[in-house]
């Protein structure tokens, strides 16, 4: 979160009423040098919610930076992120975690992703993210419709076994199928921003994107990582055979 001092209650409030039901949980806030009240907004709400954490920065750090703070931080072996603006709806969750348990019975499945159905964000956004996903799809190979969604369900070790870079969580995807595993796209909604102001444009992505792109496609063309099965042999006695 950054300066959503507006919608910390809310947001922690659908959190424990769509995970409730479902499994033992944390609620990891990183707060990204806020200049509002979003850490006090944290604080007081922890007082009465025990599942409640808050990381801080000292300085302003991105998404990327936040994420990988969190997830270094979560005491669960499984991670969901989500956007701090309310436009990612955690009722999704349980339907994401269903999906998990399905595919994981057939797949080595280590991302569940959002597909964000019916976008409430301007037209400008939408085409920039179109685009930039039509691009990014053709380059990397990731069939992944829609990999600026928030809301993504991933293994905590396999997320700390990707490299680091500003912006990486725009290509967690392509990053957890160079490791060798799957990646599933699931339908989520979207829903309009009420409080705070949108901290992305098309400017300020644009130029990093094509930079880390192309950073990303190197990788891929280097990537010689696989994932081993690990079979039990019996240890040799010392003995010849008879």
């Amino acid at each position: 979160m950054y300066n959503e001092a507006g919608n910390v209650r809310p947001l922690v409030a659908e959190i424990i009423t769509a995970l409730n039901e479902q499994a033992p949980f944390e609620i990891i806030i990183v707060d990204d040098a806020s200049e509002d009240e979003t850490a006090g907004q944290v604080r007081a709400l922890a007082e009465t919610t025990p599942a409640l954490r808050l990381i801080r920065h000292p300085r302003r750090s991105g998404q990327s930076t936040a994420l990988w703070n969190g997830v270094r931080a979560a005491r669960h072996p499984w991670i969901v992120s989500l956007d701090g603006d309310l436009q990612n709806d955690p009722a999704d969750i349980p339907g994401m975690l269903q999906a998990l348990r399905t595919a994981r019975a057939e797949s080595q499945v280590r991302l569940i992703i959002g597909h964000r159905q019916q976008r409430q964000d301007s037209w400008l956004r939408r085409l920039s993210s179109r685009v930039a996903n039509g691009v990014r799809g053709r380059l990397l190979g990731d069939a992944t419709p829609d990999t600026g969604c928030g809301l993504k369900l991933f293994e905590r070790s396999t997320f700390l076994a990707l490299p680091y870079f500003n912006h990486m969580h725009r290509f967690l995807p392509a990053l957890v199928q160079q490791l060798g595993y799957g990646v599933l796209s699931v339908p989520v909604s979207h829903r309009p921003r009420i409080h705070g102001r949108s901290k992305y444009g098309v400017s300020n992505r644009l130029w990093a994107g094509l930079v880390d792109l192309a950073g990303v496609a190197w990788l891929a063309r280097r990537n010689r990582r696989i994932p081993a099965t690990e079979e039990f042999l019996v240890p040799y006695s010392g003995e010849k055979d008879t």
